[in-house]
């Protein structure tokens, strides 16, 4: 999944930022695993049934690195271009992932 997030946004020219990704969800926000915008094919954990992610590819069309507004929580490129964010969350059940959050 990480090498396929990875393998778009250079495709479409984008910088892939690697300090945040997508991450397991249960009881806290951002648990474990991590699972990042970028990777190498076969190499990242294997999804097993049961497992639920949110999957949160974070592109900027000038730098892959991001700086944070004094409010801690606002973020931004480095370099001030447009950036653009998304979200998913997804269940690895026994047979097709589950997309929880479907566009209308």
């Amino acid at each position: 999944m990480s090498a396929a997030i990875g393998e778009v946004a250079r495709r479409y020219g984008y910088p892939v930022n690697t300090e945040f990704g997508g991450h397991g969800l249960g009881r806290t926000m951002h648990e474990d695993p991590h699972v990042p915008n970028s990777g190498r094919p076969g190499r990242g954990m294997v999804l097993r049934p049961g497992l639920t992610l949110a999957i949160e590819p974070w592109f900027a069309a000038g730098t892959d690195r991001i700086v944070y507004d004094p409010d801690g929580w606002t973020i931004r490129s480095a370099d001030g271009s447009r950036t653009a964010h998304s979200e998913h969350t997804i269940a690895i059940t026994e047979g097709d992932a589950r997309i929880l959050t479907p566009v209308p």
